[in-house]
């Protein structure tokens, strides 16, 4: 039985979970610690203070509302007194630095720092769009860490977090409990929460999607029917687990495009119970049922959208989070590689593992690549040669995954995205062994 036929697991090394994109969760690590038929009694059950967090407006549409009740040990209004701390290279839109492009763009992997860094400090900014004073745009971020620091905690509003992690397990520490993430699984952490990382496996790499809109949610499936992408069934929740002791904490915030430090004396995970539908959850890439022709041509890439960020405008995505898994090919007749196109949408790509199948040998895993707005892009030459001349029997691709974060807004690239040695100033040529085919007799 191979990782897409099992059954989504509700615990996994000891860390329970629940299940259902966007349901009611109710969750207690303490028995009796939720109050029952209603949300903020007066002296809430064993000394602990009612708390709600709000991802939306109060008079939100019920069908996109989410808000959450916490039951803490004592409130968030006891983080302290904030005071700006250095940003380094994590940026937000709208930015001074940031540049625009007129170019196709890749990145070899990003380098690990030998230095110690741990997860927070380790985010630098590739590119960004919009603004997030607006809520509008996105910021893409790489994390390069080489160590766990379990006294530091964060939370973001400017945005809600998509982690793509590339190298290592992730133990997020959230308010709601704990999510193990490994490569192949991504993490969404929405704006305002505080979580902590731990690196389960020495040095770790990934790729960070910071979603200043709308909240990201399930595609409309319409003639595809009520199944297929990714099952609400298989996004997992974290359950009820909290942190207690007196001990020295850091906090940090992200607001405004400022980063915001606050010390204290306790663990902001204080939460013994939770229960509503604004909760950080992950989801098994391997787990996406995808959906392809089985007559001729290939299929425009939305149809392996896992989750969409919707914009005031219908049908174009604040962000569309897109994955490449392994799939069948079998259409009759065609070149079965993405096709030459220009778009649009402006798309920044990275590679978990395995191959891109449009860019054997070139575009590898930890990379990157950009593509604005109406700048062409396609398959390189080696792949043209090879999917034109291929015999088109049903193949499998496999052991591959890549993603795709696409925008309605071109993005701005950052210094160190520039600068830091890992663009690849001869990508361009990945398409110079493409010839003139057409006869000049018909000139």
């Amino acid at each position: 039985m191979d990782d897409a036929t099992k059954p989504a697991s509700r615990t996994t090394a000891g860390v329970a979970y629940a299940a259902g994109f966007g349901n009611e969760h109710t969750s207690e690590a303490v028995p009796g610690a939720l109050p029952v038929g209603q949300n903020s009694p007066q002296r809430p059950p064993l000394g602990l203070y009612a708390e709600q967090i709000s991802g939306t407006a109060f008079t939100a549409p019920r069908a996109v509302n989410r808000r959450s009740w916490f039951y803490r040990i004592r409130p968030s209004v006891c983080h302290g007194t904030f005071s700006e701390h250095a940003a380094g290279d994590l940026l937000t839109s709208p930015c001074a630095d940031a540049r625009a492009v007129a170019a196709q763009l890749s990145w070899n992997p990003f380098p690990i720092p030998p230095e110690p860094c741990d997860f927070f400090e380790s985010w630098h900014t590739v590119a960004l769009n919009g603004d997030c004073r607006l809520q509008v745009g996105l910021g893409i971020h790489v994390y390069l860490a080489t160590e766990s620091r379990t006294d530091r905690y964060f939370f973001d509003a400017d945005g809600e977090l998509l982690f793509v992690p590339q190298q290592g397990r992730l133990r997020f520490r959230t308010e709601m409990g704990v999510l193990e993430v490994e490569p192949g699984e991504i993490c969404v952490v929405q704006r305002g929460i505080k979580f902590g990382v731990d690196l389960l496996d020495g040095p770790a790499r990934g790729y960070i999607a910071e979603n200043y809109g709308s909240l990201f949610g399930l595609p409309e499936l319409g003639p595809i029917g009520s199944n297929s992408l990714a099952n609400a069934r298989d996004f997992m929740y974290p359950t009820a687990r909290f942190e207690d002791g007196e001990r020295e904490c850091e906090l940090w915030m992200k607001a405004s495009g400022r980063l915001f430090r606050s010390r204290q004396r306790h663990s902001p995970l204080d939460v013994v119970a939770w229960h509503g539908n604004y909760a950080p959850y992950k989801y098994d890439l391997r787990r996406f049922n995808a959906i392809g022709t089985v007559s001729y041509d290939h299929p425009d890439p939305s149809i392996y959208t896992v989750l969409t960020a919707r914009s005031d405008t219908p049908g174009v995505a604040n962000a569309d989070f897109v994955i490449f898994p392994p799939r069948w090919m079998v259409a009759e007749h065609t070149f079965r590689p993405p096709w030459y196109h220009r778009n649009a949408m402006s798309e920044f790509m990275g590679l978990v593992y395995g191959v891109y199948d449009a860019k054997p040998g070139s575009f590898m895993p930890g990379g990157a690549s950009l593509h604005n707005g109406m700048i062409a892009h396609g398959p390189s030459d080696v792949s043209f040669a090879k999917a034109s001349a291929a015999e088109l029997r049903p193949t499998k691709q496999d052991d591959t995954m890549a993603f795709m974060v696409e925008s309605r807004f071109p993005y701005l690239t950052t210094p160190y995205a520039m600068e830091s040695g890992a663009l690849d100033d001869a990508y361009s040529a990945c398409w110079s062994g493409l010839k003139r085919h057409f006869p000049k007799r018909h000139e």
